[in-house]
């Protein structure tokens, strides 16, 4: 078996990360009015918000196409792979995935693909690449990869708190109601995905008070077991650091970073949003 591993670009990962491990990535096209961007390649962070900045206006996303997904199969399986492992950000919150398998059908006589639901996004995509390819880097067959793939997308938690509710409302993540009165409270929600779910967890009326909740939430999902850890944010570098060095001396972790969230996903959180990933290990 000769396997690539391909993803979407809600995954979060540094970008040696990508190198090291050779996974491929389908963009998420950005849409400001009449210009679309491909997520990652023809925009990115500090383009992204500047223009948010200067039009004032929350930019749309919108899937690839199934022609997109096919294409790259296509690209692949051209280069000598013989198995696709495509994995997506969890299907309760994107038609990723149906686009991907969608994809995997027109070119089922030329490539075998296998479209996966993570149950996640953002790092804990990134991680599940990643131990996808070091699995078959060491051998493992198809059937073992995807047996721990799917052993392990359920138990991974993600915790994440929003500066500002504007873009989840403009989003369609929340009414324009709930906005508006947690603004005038200054209320900082706080949010986990478990299970591939988008689930409310709480609320801080203080910035501090809410990475004080993340931290907790985070310490709870990773227990003393081996884990891997991510800290992501969008545009609060110092901030995340601050957090990362916070828990680091908590947790067993065996992988950290501190990344950007990416540009498909903080449409939807908005400046400021700030979170973790708990992946674990075994």
């Amino acid at each position: 078996m000769k396997l690539k591993v391909i993803t979407d670009s809600t995954c979060d990962l540094p970008s040696d990360y990508y190198q090291k491990y050779e996974i491929a990535v389908v963009a998420v096209n950005i849409h400001f009015g009449t210009e679309t961007y491909l997520d990652g390649i023809t925009i990115d962070h500090q383009t992204f918000y500047k223009k948010i900045d200067a039009l004032g206006t929350v930019p749309k996303t919108s899937l690839p196409s199934v022609g997109q997904f096919a294409e790259v199969y296509r690209e692949w399986a051209k280069q000598g792979y013989d198995t696709i492992l495509s994995v997506h950000l969890t299907s309760s919150l994107s038609g990723l995935l149906n686009a991907a398998r969608l994809g995997a059908q027109e070119v089922a006589n030329e490539v075998k693909v296998i479209p996966f639901d993570s149950l996640s996004g953002s790092a804990a995509l990134g991680f599940m690449c990643v131990e996808a390819v070091e699995m078959a880097r060491a051998g493992k067959t198809l059937e073992e990869i995807l047996a721990r793939l799917n052993q392990v997308a359920p138990r991974v938690r993600i915790s994440l708190t929003l500066d500002t509710l504007r873009f989840a409302a403009l989003s369609g993540r929340i009414s324009n109601i709930q906005s508006f009165v947690a603004s005038m409270l200054n209320i900082k929600p706080i949010v986990c995905l478990r299970e591939g779910k988008l689930i409310p967890e709480g609320r801080s009326r203080s910035r501090q008070a809410a990475f004080e909740q993340i931290v907790r939430l985070t310490q709870e999902a990773a227990g003393q077991s081996p884990i891997k850890l991510a800290v992501l944010h969008a545009q609060a570098p110092a901030e995340a650091e601050r957090l990362l060095a916070d828990l680091k001396p908590r947790v067993n972790s065996l992988d950290c970073f501190v990344g950007n969230l990416t540009t498909s996903l903080a449409v939807h959180f908005g400046p400021g949003a700030i979170g973790t990933v708990v992946y674990p290990v075994s």
